[in-house]
């Protein structure tokens, strides 16, 4: 593997469909709003999406190498990072740049929103920049906010970020969007620490499944899990979703087995990467159904209680 090839490997490809995913439903909701965003501005905050996870990557990527962590993880498909850096140290410098300028290419993708559309994109802008930034060296410290920065990043920052930066409003229907994809991004990241606990803990982080173990912290991501459908359901019975949204919910026996199966081997770590595995493509798949609801049914809501603009 050369520099380059490290580089990429770095970014971890196979997990950047998920900012894609939280982009398009954006999108979806800012079209359903009549909001007529352009094909270039669409393509720019797909492309702004997809920078702002490559780069959160990388970043953490030079930053685990740097610590150590990198030499300790014991790595399955979804956790320990990449393992690029230790295999090629020489890239590491290739992989720093190019977390800096992928970061840099979002700041100026959020620039030009901001010329077109107004300062009050500054908000989720400069959020999502802090997270980037901030997420490897000192959130990863406290409990609380590692727990909540990562759907903070890809539910109200991309979501209702992307909204805004197309034209549309923040009406309750964005809110909901934003707020199941934050639930279901913040419970993939917490599933995504059990196997990492002992390293991690020696490294200095303090994230849920140290402080509180990983039997307990399943509970927590159970909760959150639920947590996702249950504002699809309130969404529904609202009026602010389109019945056809109701397609999010068919994941949700598949979540409920997820729970089972995390409850019973949350200390087996054997049977973790199977269970990362199906939490993955319940994530997306909710995701994924959600827009196609969104989009069959044209933003029209499912009742009278049809909740205006904020």
């Amino acid at each position: 593997m050369n520099n380059v090839a490290a580089m990429l490997h770095a970014s971890r490809p196979s997990f950047l469909v998920l900012a894609p995913l939280c982009i398009m439903l954006g999108m979806v909701l800012a079209i359903t709003q009549d909001a007529g965003p352009a094909g270039h501005e669409l393509a720019l905050v797909m492309v702004a999406g997809l920078l702002a996870h490559a780069s959160v990557n990388w970043l953490n990527e030079y930053d685990d190498y740097r610590s150590g962590l990198d030499f300790a993880t014991a790595r399955t498909p979804f956790s320990g990072g990449s393992g690029s850096l230790p295999l090629v140290p020489s890239a590491a410098v290739w992989v720093l740049a190019a977390g800096v300028l992928s970061l840099a290419g979002v700041v100026l993708i959020g620039i030009y929103f901001i010329w077109v559309r107004g300062a009050a994109l500054l908000y989720p802008g400069l959020l999502g920049i802090a997270l980037v930034i901030a997420y490897t060296r000192w959130l990863t410290r406290s409990p609380v906010l590692c727990l909540l920065a990562p759907g903070l990043g890809f539910g109200p920052v991309m979501v209702a970020g992307s909204v805004m930066a197309l034209g549309g409003r923040l009406d309750a229907a964005t809110l909901c969007a934003s707020l199941v994809a934050w639930l279901l991004t913040s419970e993939l990241l917490l599933v995504n620490q059990f196997p990492d606990v002992e390293a991690d803990a020696r490294h200095g982080r303090r994230h849920l499944p140290i402080q509180i173990g990983r039997p307990r912290a399943a509970r927590r991501a159970l909760a959150l899990l639920l947590g996702s459908y249950a504002v699809v359901a309130l969404a529904l019975w609202a009026g602010w979703f389109p019945g056809w949204a109701g397609l999010a919910l068919l994941p949700l026996p598949l979540a409920v087995w997820l729970g089972r199966g995390l409850l019973a081997d949350a200390e087996k770590p054997s049977q973790l990467p199977f269970w990362m595995g199906i939490n993955v493509a319940t994530l997306l798949g909710t995701l994924a159904l959600l827009s196609l609801g969104l989009i069959i049914g044209g933003g029209q809501p499912a009742g009278p209680a049809d909740a205006p603009g904020l």
